[in-house]
C-alpha cells in the first residue's frame, strides 16, 4: 500500500493514504510525540521516524491490511504477552486495519524506548 513516492515529511507521507488510514496514522503520530515531546521528526527508510537523541526511538508504515510499527524494546520480556498477538517478521509489529490500534500499547513501548536511550546515553 506504501507509494513509490519518495517523501521529504511526515506530512506527505501520512497525506498520500486514504482518509481512514490518514487517521490512524495521525493518531499514532500524536501518541508517539506526547509520550515523547520534542522527539525529532523525519522520513527514513520512505517511512515516519522519531528519534531521540539521534537515535531510532519508533517509526511505522501502513500496508495494505495492516500498521507496520517498528521499535521494540531490547527488553522486550516485558512487553511479550502483549506483544504477542501483534508479532510480525524480524522483530515488527502489525495491527490489522480492521481492529482497534493499541495506542497504549505503542505509548508504553516508546516510554521504554526512552528510558532505554536515556540509559544508554549515562
Amino acid at each position: 500500500m506504501v507509494p513509490a513516492k519518495k517523501f521529504e515529511t511526515i506530512d506527505e507521507y501520512i497525506e498520500s493514504f486514504p482518509e481512514n488510514v490518514q487517521d490512524i496514522l495521525e493518531e499514532l503520530r500524536d501518541t508517539i510525540r506526547k509520550t515523547a515531546p520534542g522527539v525529532a521528526e523525519s522520513i527514513s527508510y520512505q517511512m515516519p521516524t522519531f528519534k531521540l537523541d539521534r537515535k531510532r526511538l519508533a517509526y511505522f508504515s501502513a500496508w495494505k491490511n495492516h500498521i507496520g510499527f517498528y521499535s521494540i524494546p531490547v527488553g522486550d520480556a516485558a512487553f511479550r504477552k502483549e506483544l504477542s498477538p501483534y508479532s510480525g517478521e524480524k522483530g515488527s509489529l502489525r495491527f490489522p486495519m480492521d481492529k482497534p490500534i493499541p495506542y497504549d500499547l505503542v505509548k508504553k513501548i516508546v516510554m521504554f524506548r526512552m528510558r532505554e536511550i536515556q540509559q544508554k546515553r549515562k
